[in-house]
Order: structure tokens, then sequence, then C-alpha cells
């Protein structure tokens, strides 16, 4: 059986840095996932995560990353680039993410879809929430990341609230 994982990643104490978890939360709040989907707290962790990861047939990370354009920007990423936009911290989380992904490599415990969206952020200031960009944002952030899962035959419903 196919096995997606969403990982989101950042600190929800340095506001925007923390959208990959709101981000994750959301999700879960809004919609019903097949049970063949997981969705991860990833928080800071780094290389901790591995053994969370393994066992997966698709793996999609959460996060702000610094793609050097204009706040609430939304890109995407595949696995063989993710190392390279994490080479300007925006906090201590990313310095391990890239080494997470390194070690799961080398092991062979990682899958071969590996894909990252992030949003750059607007600041990683010590706060707990969201900017107003991020949040005007959120939106169509989470609608990327349900386009992803779609691309990759996951498909799941909204919850009626």
């Amino acid at each position: 059986m196919e096995k997606t994982k969403i990982v989101g990643i950042g600190n929800t104490l340095m506001t925007d840095d923390g959208v990959g978890v709101f981000a994750v939360k959301e999700l879960a709040r809004r919609f019903e996932f097949p049970e063949t989907v997981e969705l991860i707290d990833g928080g800071t962790k780094g290389i901790e995560l591995l053994p969370y990861l393994e066992g997966s047939s698709r793996l999609l990370f959460i996060d702000a990353v610094n793609f050097g354009e204009a706040p609430g920007y939304i890109g995407e990423i595949e696995k063989d680039r993710i190392a390279e936009y994490f080479r300007t911290k925006l906090s201590v989380h990313q310095i391990a993410l890239p080494d997470m992904l390194g070690a799961g490599m080398l092991l062979g415990s990682l899958p071969e879809e590996v894909h990252l969206i992030g949003i750059q952020p607007e600041s990683v200031e010590l706060g707990y929430g969201l900017t107003e960009t991020i949040s005007e944002r959120l939106d169509e952030f989470i609608e990327r990341i349900i386009d992803k899962l779609n691309s990759w035959g996951v498909y799941v419903s909204c919850n009626t609230l």
C-alpha cells in the first residue's frame, strides 16, 4: 500500500516560520484524508524525524522558505534541489532538514518522491502566529498542497463543519 506523509515544518513561536505546522493543522481541520495519508507536525525536529518518515511512498514537506521573493510567494522544490534552498537559513530547524534528507538518502529510507511546498515569510521574529500577509495567502498555500496530492493520485474530501 502506498503511503503519503505530509510534514509541516517550523517554529510556531517565530511568526511565519511556523507556517508549515499551522498549515498541517488546517489541513487536518478542513479535510478528510484517506488512511494512506499521514499528517505529521514536524515542528523544529530535523534528523529525529527520520524514523517517522520511513516506509512512505511519497513525502511532502511544507515550510517557510527563503526564495528571495516577495512575502507570500509560494514555490515548489523537488527532492534534489531542496538542500540548495536552505543554504540561507531562516531558522535553526532548517539546518537539520538537509542533513535529515541526506541521511535518509544514504540509508535508502526515503522514497523516490520527495517534494517541498514553501512560502516566502514576511517575518521570522519572535511571536506566535502568522503575519497578516501570510495569513491572507494560507488558503492558496493549502490549495497548492491539495493540488500536489491530487497530482500524486491522492484525493481528499472537505470536512463538514
